[in-house]
């Protein structure tokens, strides 16, 4: 991932939590400016802010960097729930999944 594509997924995860650049800079312990300078490529972060923007927004740095995950948080919890069913109940929502996105 470029420094580029970093500053767009950083945006577009920070917009779909719905909190605001200002605010998610002051939530992470940084100047107001802070997370606007990283999302227009003016700055990037240190690893160890990088940590607490990872924790803010409800990810580990794994899901932050998979960029096929349009909802990583929520990928994560139905990845959870998935691991509870039975094999019969796993194989009813894989149908389902399946068919919902060869309807697309």
């Amino acid at each position: 991932m470029f420094e580029e594509e970093f500053s767009l997924r950083l945006a577009r995860l920070r917009t779909e939590k719905g909190v605001s650049a200002r605010d998610m800079s002051l939530s992470v312990g940084q100047n107001p400016a802070y997370i606007n300078a990283i999302e227009t490529g003016k700055a990037m972060p240190s690893m160890s802010a990088f940590f607490f923007i990872c924790d803010y927004l409800g990810i580990t740095p794994m899901e932050f960097f998979d960029t096929d995950a349009e909802q990583p948080e929520e990928l994560r919890k139905l990845t959870k729930n998935l691991k509870r069913l039975d094999k019969r109940q796993f194989r009813n929502i894989a149908e389902i999944v399946e068919s919902l996105v060869s309807n697309k």
